[in-house]
């Protein structure tokens, strides 16, 4: 069996830190920067695979020769493909339709890479790279399609009749890998909750010895709130367990989790609690904000954590209990939902001034749901987590007070299962300014009915968790940039939102 690893950077542009060997424009990672900075999270913090992203943005596709061309040394000792690994993240064809061209364009990629694999490492050492990530997976279809796709686009073609006496493989050699793993990332609630179909008709297809799944846990959140992400990623994962038990075929699920609660609270000061509460996780992510934000021994002795812990089992829940998660979802969805429809404008507004951390294509999350007032159109996670908190008003309160709503049998269940609510309630709080309601109120900026919702949402924390913003140097200076910042946009001082945008995301450590 290959060695499946632990830990997983990204190049998710959540860092509040510019490192020092950045070239790039006013602190964007690109170019060979992100080639250097795979290389740096191998080497100097020891993380176990890179995600390489061709989703949203433009990507090198000749990192592996780049690689091996800069760094010689490093991967002769450590071979990529055996241990240490590179996975492709795909655009998803069937909703990204300009970058179609992209996704076929990346695919082509694999077979260069696994030719300057072996003139590096000799025949038949190692693949580079033997794995691909399907984002926004809603059905099998897709996945057997990207398989299928793989096969007989890029691999069969080599037997294709050029001429009497040529075929294709005369020209360009033999192709291989003959094979693509499909690591599927499913994000949206309905997927979710519907995981096990999904993977279980993969599975029939395609017949695979075992299988990487990727759960979301930002999207979800930023979409459904932070209490329906935590409880789908749950669902999920207890759903691939029935899974792997009925089908015989290991399953080593992935998780999405950046450094804020809101995207996961996986940061080096709360490793062993996300270690914790998402049981049966074998790769956790390892985001821009960890490597970066952090003291450089916190970071790396987290991830060592990460690598040499022994997961825990997966936890499988009754019928009754999914009914219980389904129940809460629907019940604490909406409030969160009406809440972030009525910040929307704010939240765009303040997002124009977040900085970029990453060149980036423009991509907007779409925020939609069923109801009269329409669909409302959002930045990408980060920038909107980055966004709400720089005006003290962090996301993980939004929604809270329907939980009052619970008896108390499903009340017990969401604190079993969500183990940590009260910590991520708690490290939200802190960021949390009474005063910025009262001027978005007075202003006329947010509809008196969202801020008496807002108000009622930290009640209910503080009178159920006993919960309050603690009185430390850092969170009050946190609250009065919060305040500046919302002075500063009432007088259109573009300078002072986005260095105040800046200095927050450094004491918080994460841009979003």
């Amino acid at each position: 069996m290959r060695k499946i690893p632990r830990t997983m950077a990204t190049q998710h542009p959540d860092n509040a830190n510019v490192p020092e060997w950045v070239k790039g424009k006013e602190g964007s990672i690109e170019g060979d920067d992100e080639v250097y900075e795979a290389y740096l999270a191998y080497s100097f913090y020891g993380v176990e695979e890179v995600m390489w992203d061709a989703e949203g943005k433009d990507v090198d596709t000749h990192v592996a020769r780049k690689l091996f061309t800069m760094y010689p040394e490093y991967f002769k000792d450590n071979v990529l493909g055996k241990h240490i690994f590179l996975t492709y993240r795909l655009p998803n064809p069937f909703i990204e339709g300009v970058d179609r061209k992209v996704f076929a364009e990346t695919l082509e990629s694999i077979p260069i890479n696994h030719d300057v694999g072996e003139k590096f490492y000799g025949e038949a050492v190692t693949v580079p790279v033997f794995e691909a990530i399907l984002p926004f997976t809603t059905n099998a279809e897709q996945l057997i399609a990207l398989a299928k796709y793989y096969e007989k686009a890029v691999v069969n073609k080599e037997d294709m009749q050029l001429t009497e006496n040529l075929k294709v493989r005369d020209l360009i050699g033999e192709i291989k890998p003959k094979w693509l793993e499909i690591i599927p990332l499913v994000e949206d609630k309905d997927s979710l909750l519907n995981i096990k179909s999904i993977i279980e008709k993969y599975v029939n297809t395609i017949k695979v010895s075992y299988l990487r799944v990727f759960i979301a846990r930002s999207d979800p959140a930023m979409n459904y709130g932070i209490v329906s992400a935590v409880l789908l990623a749950k669902h999920a994962l207890s759903e691939l367990k029935n899974v792997e038990e009925l089908h015989h075929i290991p399953i080593y699920p992935i998780i999405g989790v950046g450094s804020l609660p809101f995207r996961g609270h996986l940061n080096p000061l709360n490793v062993e609690n996300v270690f914790n509460e998402y049981r049966g996780v074998w790769t956790f992510t390892i985001q821009s904000a960890f490597r970066y934000d952090y003291k450089e021994e916190e970071t790396r002795s987290a991830i060592r954590f990460l690598n040499i812990s022994k997961p825990y089992e997966k936890e499988s829940f009754s019928a009754d209990e999914l009914n219980t998660f389904k129940k809460i979802i629907n019940l604490y969805t909406p409030a969160y939902q009406t809440v972030i429809e009525g910040l929307a404008p704010l939240i765009n507004e303040i997002a124009s001034f977040v900085p970029r951390r990453r060149a980036r294509k423009l991509h907007i999350g779409l925020f939609g749901y069923s109801r009269s007032a329409g669909k409302v159109t959002l930045p990408r996670a980060i920038t909107f987590v980055s966004a709400l908190y720089s005006v003290g008003l962090p996301p993980e309160i939004f929604g809270a007070s329907a939980l009052d709503k619970l008896n108390e049998e499903e009340w017990n269940t969401l604190i079993s299962t969500y183990r940590f609510l009260d910590v991520d309630l708690k490290a939200s709080v802190n960021y949390y300014s009474a005063e910025n309601l009262t001027i978005l109120n007075d202003k006329m900026i947010v509809n008196e009915k969202i801020i008496q919702q807002i108000k009622n949402d930290i009640s209910f924390i503080e009178s159920n968790f006993g919960i309050k913003a603690n009185e430390k140097y850092d969170v009050l200076k946190h609250k009065l940039l919060s305040t500046l910042t919302l002075a500063a946009l009432l007088e259109n001082n573009k300078e002072e939102i986005v260095k105040n945008i800046t200095e927050m995301a450094r004491l918080r450590k994460s841009l979003g």
